[in-house]
């Protein structure tokens, strides 16, 4: 009797240990980022107290970030606020459908990173209109990062750890020539 094969990632094992440690990994990062927003914002109530100084290079400070990085697409009105919500929303989306398919472990890692990290910052601007950042890192007047927060935090170090592997750690198997 003829074995029957089933092609593609799904059939896969690494694929479905993959799925369980990006899922797992997002939802550990989605977590932790909302539950050091609540802190900030509830019992810490930085809105309020603007910045609290905790070590010479390092403070917490209250920032309503409407855009993306470095101010880019900076969502003044409810319409752009919404755009960009569905932008973030289709990047996020092409992510976990890459991670859901990802056979590298540590690349399956790196987008779980980018997309708990988004998931985080999605939630922010739908229910507050804008992403809270509180983190602070700075040496005098010079920051080299702008106020930031553990979702971004995340994703910076996924995207590092993507952009390792594809630089620096190739596959060193040949190509095959067509």
């Amino acid at each position: 009797m003829a074995e029957i094969k089933t092609e593609g990632a799904a059939a896969d094992p690494r694929v479905h240990r993959n799925r369980r440690l990006g899922l797992t990994v997002a939802g550990i990062v989605f977590v932790l980022d909302q539950l050091a927003k609540y802190v900030v914002t509830v019992p810490l109530q930085l809105q309020d107290r603007g910045t609290i100084d905790l070590l010479p290079i390092f403070d917490l400070r209250w920032t309503e970030n409407r855009g993306v990085s470095m101010g880019f697409l900076t969502a003044d009105s409810e319409l752009t606020r919404w755009l960009l919500v569905g932008l973030t929303a289709a990047i996020a989306l092409f992510v976990a459908a890459w991670m859901w398919r990802e056979k590298r472990r540590d690349d399956t890692i790196g987008l779980a990173l980018v997309l708990g990290g988004a998931l985080g910052n999605i939630l922010d601007r739908v229910r507050f209109g804008y992403v809270v950042d509180f983190l602070d890192l700075h040496f005098g007047t010079i920051r080299p990062f702008l106020v930031f927060n553990v979702a971004d935090a995340a994703i910076t170090i996924g995207v590092l750890l993507l952009l390792v592997r594809a630089l620096l750690m190739r596959d060193k198997s040949p190509r095959k020539e067509v």
